[in-house]
C-alpha cells in the first residue's frame, strides 16, 4: 500500500473512515500516519481520518466524538433546510454524558459555543459522520420548530430518504400534538418553499391542489379553488427561466387562469404580504370561474 492508496481508501469510503475500515483491506497505519503529515489527510481524533476538504463543520464534529446532527446533519443527507440567518453553528450529536472539548475552528468566534449540541438517545443507525434520517428529522422538530421541521421532512420523502415504515416510526416518536405534520407531508414537493406554502395555507383553513397539470401551461405548484394558480420560485427561475415562466404564465390566462408568482423573499421574508393577498383573493372569489373553468 501507499499514501495515495490511503487516500482513495478514505475517499471511497464516503470521505471519513475509521483506522478500523482502513487497515482490514490492507491499508497500512504508517501509510495513514504518512499522509497526514503531508495534508493528503485529516485527522480529526485518534482512529478516524478524512479529506482535507472535508467541512469545518464535520471535522468539528468529529473532533468532539460526535456526529453533525439537526439542520446540519439535514444538509449533509440533502435534505431542503431553512436558513438560520441568526446562527450559522454546527449542532452536534454527542452521547449522553460526554462532555466534549471545544476545538478552535474558528479564532474569532470570541468565546461563543462552538456547536449546538445535541445528546438525545439514538433512535436509527449512525454513520460515521451523521446521525440517521429519523433521528436528524426528530431534532429539528425539537430545536427548530414544526415549519422547518415539515419542510424537511416533505423534502426527505421526496428524495426517498424514508420509506413507509420510517415514516410510521417517526410518526410514533413525534410528539402526539404534532402527528398530524407527518401526516400532512407528500412526497411530491418540489421545494422547501412549497412544503411551506401549503402548510401556512392549511392554518387558514386553504387546501390547494398540488403539482397541478395544465393542458397547454404544464405543471403548476398548486391550484387553489378553480383558476388560482400559485407558483413558488426557487433560485432555478432566473434567466432565461423567467422568459419560460411568463410564457406559462399567458397561457395560464388564456385559459382563463389567474396566476400568482411568489419567490423565496416572498414567502419566506415577507409572508404577511403574501398572505393578505392569497386571502383577498379567496375573498372577492378569484379562485372561482364564472365559467366554471376546471382543472
Amino acid at each position: 500500500m501507499s499514501v495515495e492508496s490511503a487516500v482513495e481508501a478514505v475517499r471511497t469510503l464516503g470521505g471519513t473512515a475509521r483506522t478500523s475500515q482502513l487497515v482490514r483491506p490492507g491499508v497500512g497505519r504508517s501509510d495513514l500516519t504518512h499522509a497526514v503529515r503531508e495534508g493528503r489527510l485529516l485527522r480529526p481524533r485518534n482512529g478516524v481520518y478524512a479529506l482535507p476538504d472535508t467541512t469545518p463543520g464535520l471535522i468539528e464534529a468529529l473532533s468532539h466524538r460526535g456526529r453533525v446532527a439537526c439542520v446540519s446533519a439535514g444538509r449533509a443527507w440533502g435534505m431542503w433546510i431553512l436558513d438560520d440567518d441568526e446562527d450559522e453553528r454546527t449542532h452536534t450529536w454527542v452521547r449522553p454524558g460526554h462532555h466534549p472539548t471545544r476545538l478552535v475552528i474558528d479564532p474569532d468566534l470570541e468565546g461563543k459555543p462552538c456547536c449546538v449540541f445535541h445528546r438525545d438517545i439514538p433512535v436509527d443507525d449512525l454513520a460515521l459522520d451523521r446521525v440517521g434520517v429519523i433521528q436528524c428529522l426528530l431534532q429539528i422538530l425539537r430545536c427548530r420548530g414544526r415549519e422547518v421541521f415539515f419542510a424537511a421532512l416533505e423534502s426527505a420523502l421526496r428524495q426517498r430518504l424514508l420509506d413507509r415504515s420510517g415514516r410510521e416510526r417517526l410518526r410514533s416518536l413525534v410528539p402526539e400534538g404534532w402527528r398530524w405534520l407527518v401526516d400532512f407531508a407528500r412526497s411530491d414537493a418540489d421545494s422547501g418553499l412549497e412544503s411551506l406554502l401549503r402548510l401556512r395555507l392549511h392554518r387558514h383553513g386553504i387546501s390547494v391542489a398540488s403539482q397541478v397539470e395544465i393542458p397547454g401551461v404544464g405543471r403548476v405548484d398548486f391550484v387553489l379553488g378553480d383558476c388560482l394558480i400559485i407558483e413558488a420560485d426557487g433560485g432555478t427561475h432566473d434567466g432565461p427561466a423567467r422568459h419560460r415562466d411568463r410564457v406559462r404564465d399567458a397561457a395560464a390566462m388564456a385559459l382563463g387562469f389567474v396566476t400568482l408568482r411568489l419567490d423565496y423573499t416572498l414567502i419566506i421574508h415577507d409572508w404577511e404580504l403574501v398572505e393578505s393577498a392569497i386571502l383577498a383573493a379567496v375573498a372577492r372569489n378569484l379562485h372561482r370561474s364564472i365559467a366554471g373553468l376546471t382543472w
